[in-house]
């Protein structure tokens, strides 16, 4: 199991996208640990293949885990990678209450994205996770400008190394917590940071538009959505608020 110790963080002026450079040194055989932090990052991606517009001073930082756990369990690692940067922010900020976070992975700071997460994984031949890399994007010093979309910095000059290091010592924590005893301390770390449980919803899944209220996070990590006389399980899809008329 990797250690804060065995982390190799690598540094450099500019990459193209750093889960691009460590999926490929994973495909290669990289062992886990590795760390890939990029001053500058030309074709940052965000879920869904959305573009992740990288301003300067801003963290940008993939890590390479070979895990060893079944498949199934790759949304386990997004929730888990959510708090562990959740706690790196917290320290930064004046009111940690301004701090939430929306499923999967999303973090918000007064409602406002600050932070996304986006994992590549490939699976071994007996179904479990042959490599994980997980990638984060963190606003520290501006807020690019994205059409249609409320984006929030922390606007602090804090290096991005020194805030990378903290995220891989929490992103240890996590890990070793959850190896000892289970997902459910991540789970309730979560749960701790999230909307308020009835806020309403619309989960977008599909194509389609699912009303209804947060009703927390199943066992399994999934989203738990409350509509008429039910509750439902999604492990996949995009949350935003509902619109009221």
């Amino acid at each position: 199991m990797t250690s804060v110790a065995a982390w190799r963080l690598k540094v450099f002026e500019s990459l193209g996208s750093t889960s691009d450079l460590c999926r490929s040194l994973a495909v290669a055989g990289e062992p886990e640990g590795l760390a890939v932090l990029a001053r500058r990052q030309e074709r940052g991606r965000g879920r869904g293949g959305r573009e992740w517009l990288s301003a300067p001073g801003n963290l940008f930082i993939s890590v390479l885990l070979r895990p060893n756990s079944p498949l199934r369990d790759g949304g386990l690692w997004s929730l888990l990678a959510a708090v562990a940067l959740a706690d790196t922010v917290a320290p930064l900020l004046p009111d940690v209450s301004a701090l939430t976070l929306k499923w999967p992975n999303d973090l918000l700071l007064n409602g406002r994205k600050l932070a996304g997460i986006l994992l590549d994984s490939a699976a071994d031949n007996s179904h479990k996770i042959d490599w994980l890399v997980i990638g984060f994007g963190l606003n520290l010093a501006a807020a690019p400008e994205v059409p249609g979309r409320a984006i929030a910095s922390l606007k602090v000059a804090t290096p991005p190394e020194e805030v990378a290091k903290a995220l891989l010592a929490r992103l240890d924590h996590w890990r070793c917590l959850q190896l000892t005893e289970g997902f459910a301390p991540v789970r309730a770390a979560w749960l701790a940071r999230a909307q308020p449980i009835g806020s309403p919803i619309t989960l977008k899944r599909g194509g389609a538009d699912i009303d209804g209220a947060f009703a927390g996070l199943a066992e399994d990590g999934s989203l738990l959505l409350q509509t008429v006389g039910r509750i439902s399980a999604f492990a996949a899809g995009e949350i935003v608020p509902q619109e009221r008329g």
